[in-house]
């Protein structure tokens, strides 16, 4: 029974390691059972040694702040349209568990090729500075995709970094980076109210990048919500819905949430987080792996568009 997250190692597989071909069978394989153990069991991991330069992480924090700081009516210039996943969601706007009041959080959404507004004006680096970000996630979301499908013993080891060849142009793998405010005193937090309520991702995989004060909780195979505190230097990786389908219900999309904390400290302090979610292509229909028919065929980009009409 899986009751904490485990922490696996990539320094044989990160970025840092410039040519994969040089990676043994062996080191590959105990990662692919690592991450497979993790996957099936509590849903998450924590990945160290991934090679993305903490500078890179630090800079999308920073730039992230200074928008969020921004008054209203500036950020709303740049308003996530109905008809795009580009751009800024207010607070309370966006509606994660259907059973709760709007999320107490604010968001930017980058989708390449982002063609949607930026702040260039007031903040002329924010657009280079998430399209590198984005760049460099992509290519560990397809180390992570590599290994994952060793782990699941398919017969073309490659087959799930394929189906994601698309990132970055026909596919809804989406940069997000989110702000969860310092909360109001004046009782204004509705009865239910959470910074983001109870829910599984939708898509493939997650990669999430936390500041120090934490609130994320996941939800362990004894069904107790447990904290994801932030490990330094980690990103914290999870599975989505999508791939639970793909997988035939063999791994686990793990439900998981960030409350309204008790403590007057973190009250009072803003969180942040910067989320890499990972999608498959839009064409590219999700048949169950192992050859079953528990779970009918479906594009990713139908899949999605059925989650998100649940979601906004």
């Amino acid at each position: 029974m899986a009751t904490t997250i485990p922490l696996i190692d990539f320094q044989h597989y990160g970025l840092q390691v410039e040519n994969t071909q040089t990676v043994s069978d062996e080191d590959l394989k105990q990662l692919g059972e690592e991450i497979h153990e993790a996957f099936r069991t509590i849903g998450f991991c924590y990945i160290k040694n991934h090679g993305i330069p903490q500078e890179m992480i630090d800079k999308m924090f920073k730039i992230s702040k200074e928008f969020f700081d921004f008054p209203v009516d500036i950020k709303s210039k740049f308003e996530r349209p109905v008809n795009s996943d580009h751009g800024w969601i207010s607070t309370g706007r966006e509606k994660i568990n259907a059973n709760r009041p709007g999320d107490y959080k604010e968001a930017f959404n980058c989708v390449p090729p982002a063609d949607g507004v930026w702040p260039d004006a007031d903040l002329p680096q924010m657009k280079k500075i998430f399209l590198e970000f984005f760049e460099i996630c992509k290519k560990m979301a397809f180390r992570i995709l590599e290994v994952l499908g060793v782990g699941l013993k398919l017969e073309d080891p490659h087959f799930l970094r394929q189906c994601h060849q698309d990132i970055g142009n026909k596919n809804q793998t989406t940069l997000r980076s989110l702000m969860y405010p310092p909360l109001p005193t004046d009782g204004s937090i509705l009865p239910g109210q959470t910074r983001c309520g109870e829910h599984s991702d939708y898509g493939t995989v997650t990669m999430l990048f936390q500041d120090d004060i934490g609130g994320l909780e996941v939800c362990n195979t004894a069904g107790k919500y447990i904290q994801a505190t932030p490990v330094p230097g980690a990103i914290c990786v999870n599975i989505g819905d999508l791939m639970q389908r793909w997988t035939a219900d063999k791994l686990k999309a793990t439900k998981h949430r960030v409350l309204i904390p008790e403590d007057e400290v973190r009250k009072n302090k803003g969180r942040q987080s910067i989320a890499f979610f990972i999608h498959a292509d839009d064409d590219c229909v999700i048949k169950c792996l192992d050859g079953s028919d528990k779970y009918q065929p479906i594009t990713a980009l139908d899949y999605l568009n059925w989650r998100f009409s649940l979601t906004f």
